[in-house]
């Protein structure tokens, strides 16, 4: 078997090779040494962190489709996707300068920008608790000036001040996930969020607690990941119990000026009933002869 191992294509030695290393992709690819656990947990590390991004690249694809479709962002947050966005950047920004590698931290880039996105679509598609503010073109011309500068602003950082900000995605992934979680209790109704991407970010930060002890160590990124847990699963914990109840409001609500064909038919025969009906015989026609009352009939003489 390893004959065919160590003699694998070269385009297939150099991809493995540039994903686990040279030392671990000899002692688990050529040799079959399944026995070296640290190898096997960097693979698998590596392996996690690889889906990780790529399913990161697509977590909040649904969530779009969903205000898009829909034309609403109602249930939606914006203090909570602002302050979300924030902490990918930051995270993303601090992992970059520290040259972490991509596979530890490339999901938080992807996240960044789906984010800003959707908080532009809350902006354009106001919930009725925001339709009373300004016009929504202005927002979205301050909000998006105000993304391009915090990108350049987390580029040009020094590093001892993005670490500094590194420790506050602690109470900024608190914060940005508190409004979301009231809002839901409150209307008891989780409205356009959608389960894939609260389910996605439950299992990508139990994947990132593995790969960032693997390979990178950082205690406040692990503490990050920790805390988001923990709020995605309150989160989780809402979609299950307010399951459903979006089309029980749904079904309740009726249009305003347009009934039903159950509600035409019940309204057409309680106007029927109310109606009383008059019924008027029709007068025989007075014939032009009549008979005398002594019984005999006249006759015209024709000449």
């Amino acid at each position: 078997m390893t004959a065919i191992t160590q003699n694998l294509p070269k385009f297939i030695s150099d991809l493995g090779i540039s994903i686990i290393g040279d030392k671990c992709y000899s002692s688990l690819v050529e040799n079959l040494n399944v026995g070296d656990v640290d190898c096997l947990k960097y693979s698998l590390s590596k392996g996690l962190g690889i889906g990780i991004v790529v399913g990161g690249s697509i977590m909040k694809v649904p969530q779009l489709m969903l205000i898009l479709r829909g034309r609403s962002a109602r249930g939606l947050s914006l203090p909570a996707y602002v302050l979300e966005t924030l902490a990918y950047a930051i995270t993303a920004a601090y992992s970059y300068r520290n040259e972490f590698p991509f596979s530890t931290y490339g999901e938080n880039l992807f996240l960044t920008i789906q984010n800003t996105i959707i908080t532009l679509l809350i902006i354009y598609f106001p919930t009725p608790s925001l339709r009373n503010a300004q016009a929504t073109g202005p927002q979205l011309a301050v909000a998006s000036a105000a993304s391009v500068a915090s990108v350049v602003t987390l580029c040009i950082l020094p590093k001892d001040i993005l670490s500094l900000l590194q420790m506050a995605t602690l109470p900024l992934s608190l914060f940005s996930k508190l409004p979301q979680i009231m809002q839901n209790a409150r209307a008891r109704s989780t409205g356009q969020l959608s389960a894939f991407a609260v389910i996605s970010q439950i299992v990508g930060c139990l994947a990132r607690l593995f790969t960032t002890a693997t390979e990178v160590g950082d205690l406040i990124v692990t503490a990050g990941f920790a805390l988001a847990l923990v709020l995605n699963l309150v989160l989780g914990a809402q979609m299950w119990l307010y399951w459903g109840n979006d089309h029980k409001e749904d079904i309740g609500k009726t249009q305003i000026g347009a009934l039903s064909e159950k509600e035409k038919k019940e309204d057409w025969a309680s106007e029927r009933q109310g109606r009383v009906e008059v019924v008027v015989t029709p007068k025989s026609p007075v014939p032009r002869h009549t008979a005398s009352p002594t019984g005999r009939k006249w006759s015209r003489k024709v000449d």
